[in-house]
């Protein structure tokens, strides 16, 4: 693992360590200062650990280092996602209908921002600067994954959460937790194929 890996991972587990305070703010009302500072180093500790796993096992298989860079700034990109959308959420009060569906694309499009300079500088290790083509083909996988992440989150809110009376706060962050599951293996696969291809991993 080089010291840029080490220190971008590092920087990573920071910011998702911070991240992660207004979203369990939002949904956990009642949470002791030892626990927040346990889930802001255990990110800070755990980050770099499971990069360096991957990258032994990347050792055999190389693309498992890569996917593990593409993961660890996909987390990165969660916890923006779910802390713009827990910003909008506490700042409007509202946690569903067609507002959230806005919410959720607003958080969405900041996230994808954050994903275009840190998967190409980082996870496809481009040298280049970004041109519009590349930006252009980027955001288009990006579209196509956005529309996968809002329908599927919109539909957990919308519909799915109807007949369970769990709070309307967790039902958000349910939607928006499957919204990402559902788009993560199309946007690797998009940029990886699509939008980066050219791009050597070394």
């Amino acid at each position: 693992m080089t010291k840029k890996d080490f220190l971008c991972i590092l920087v990573i587990g920071f910011a998702v360590g911070l991240l992660a305070q207004p979203i369990i703010g939002n949904l956990v009302s009642q949470l002791s200062l030892a626990l927040r500072f346990a889930v802001f180093f255990g990110f800070l500790v755990l980050a770099p650990l499971l990069l360096f796993i991957a990258y032994l096992i990347g050792k055999f298989i190389p693309v498992i280092y890569q996917f593990a860079k593409f993961a660890a700034v996909g987390t990165l990109n969660t916890f923006i996602d779910f802390g713009v959308l827990n910003l909008e959420i506490f700042l409007f009060s509202v946690s569903s209908g067609i507002l959230y569906s806005v919410f959720k694309g607003i958080s969405f499009l900041a996230a994808t921002t954050n994903s275009f300079f840190w998967n190409k500088y980082w996870t496809f290790n481009s040298k280049t600067p970004a041109n519009p083509k590349e930006t252009l083909k980027f955001y288009v996988v990006a579209i196509v994954g956005w529309v996968i992440n809002v329908s599927l989150a919109s539909f957990v809110v919308n519909v799915l959460s109807r007949p369970i009376s769990f709070s309307p706060n967790l039902w958000a962050n349910v939607g928006a937790l499957v919204g990402v599951a559902g788009s993560f293996l199309w946007d690797f696969l998009g940029y990886k194929f699509i939008v980066f291809k050219q791009i050597e991993n070394k």
